[in-house]
């Protein structure tokens, strides 16, 4: 009996654009004395799939965005690798099948290993479990013993997009800027994927000026709010603070929530006027009545899907505002207490006319690093099966 195994020795999160390493183990697990016989394993055939699952319901594709099982392997019969084979939904993307090996021949105990490298392409979709779109990619290992049926091994994975990697010339020093040494021997050295990604990732999520937004309704001023940024990383707090200290009209309560919004493009909706899908992660509600000030931190979840937009769906971030406001003024405990010289107590109203009014303010949420994000994931690295 053959043991295929393979593992993913950096972690099960990569940025589009990076190469992805697989190291896969073929062994000859047979110990019966009786079957000592050397073992064939015919071949061995890798490849890397991104499958779209969508909700019909909601989602209507068109023939020229589904990839059919023909486009992803060669054939269709058992003996064939047909990657996507058992697979639900449509294969969007699939790079070329690579042969590890042909006519492997083991003896009882002994192992082979063999490492398997891909780059994941930069216009890939990332991975997303949205209610109406999914994304998901596999590293697929298809092996066939002489005279059986091919099998397969999936190890799935997760790729995260970080936006302007299409072309990392731009972000390689030039020779005309390089700092030259007339005593070394002129090495160029380009940076990979990875680090590039990460500078891109420090300067458009880096503190610059705070940005200030007056809140008001039809009768006045509520708050003011203060946001620190406006682009985050995957794994940040969003930090921010109100001011009510200017604000005219009494505000009682109010919440943030953070979500995402789920928006199909037009041409694939299953219905006209269609809304979109909101998604809520962290919410932050308090009790404000008389405040002066006070601050919000909402963090932002490792799991998540940062902002992306593809033919079929495309995802946006955004805080939700709920304020409850008082219709009426009302007295403050320094006036009550002022109004005695030995003191008073102050008791909040019984009942209050309240109005109750929303805002939704856009941010940008980038990805983050994926060894980080590999520390929190629920995917395995590795897995076998038997041939």
């Amino acid at each position: 009996m053959i043991e295929v195994t393979a593992c993913l020795p950096r972690g099960p999160v990569f940025l589009a654009g990076e190469t992805i390493n697989c190291e896969i183990m073929i062994t000859n697990i047979s110990r019966d004395n009786n079957d000592l016989e050397v073992d064939t394993v015919a071949w061995s055939s890798v490849q890397i799939i991104c499958q779209c699952t969508v909700s019909e319901s909601r989602v209507q594709l068109h023939k020229t965005q589904i990839m059919s099982t023909e486009e992803a392997s060669s054939t269709g019969c058992d003996t064939s690798f047909v990657p996507n084979k058992g697979e639900r939904g449509l294969t969007v993307m699939c790079t070329k099948p690579k042969i590890l090996f042909c006519n492997l021949r083991l003896e009882p105990g002994d192992s082979k290993s063999f490492k398997y490298q891909e780059a994941i392409p930069t216009e890939a979709p990332p991975s997303f479990r949205g209610q109406a779109v999914k994304y998901s990619y596999k590293v697929i290992i298809g092996t066939q013993r002489l005279d059986t049926a091919t099998k397969l091994l999936r190890i799935p994975f997760r790729v995260m997009v970080m936006p302007g990697m299409n072309d990392l010339s731009v972000y390689n020093e030039g020779e005309e800027i390089r700092p030259s040494n007339p005593f070394l021997h002129n090495q160029r050295k380009e940076n990979s994927v990875l680090d590039i990604a990460l500078q891109v990732m420090a300067t458009v999520t880096a503190r610059k000026a705070p940005h200030s937004y007056n809140i008001t309704n039809s009768k006045g001023k509520v708050a003011k709010f203060l946001l620190f940024k406006q682009a985050f990383k995957l794994g940040e707090d969003i930090v921010g603070m109100f001011d009510f200290s200017e604000g005219s009209i009494p505000c009682v309560q109010f919440s943030v929530t953070l979500q995402s919004e789920e928006q199909i493009s037009e041409e694939c909706r299953r219905k006209p006027g269609q809304g979109s899908a909101v998604t809520s992660y962290v919410k932050h509600q308090e009790m404000c009545l008389h405040t002066v000030r006070t601050h919000v931190n909402l963090p932002i979840p490792l799991t998540a899907t940062p902002a992306f937009m593809t033919d079929i769906v495309c995802q946006r971030w955004r805080l939700h505002f709920e304020f409850v406001t008082s219709v009426s003024q009302l007295s403050s405990p320094a006036e009550v207490m002022s109004q005695t010289q030995d003191g008073g107590q102050w008791r909040g109203p019984a009942t209050l006319d309240v109005e109750t009014m929303v805002w939704d303010l856009p941010i940008k949420v980038f990805p983050t690093n994926p060894l980080h994000a590999s520390s929190v994931t629920l995917l395995k690295t590795g897995s076998s099966i038997h041939v």
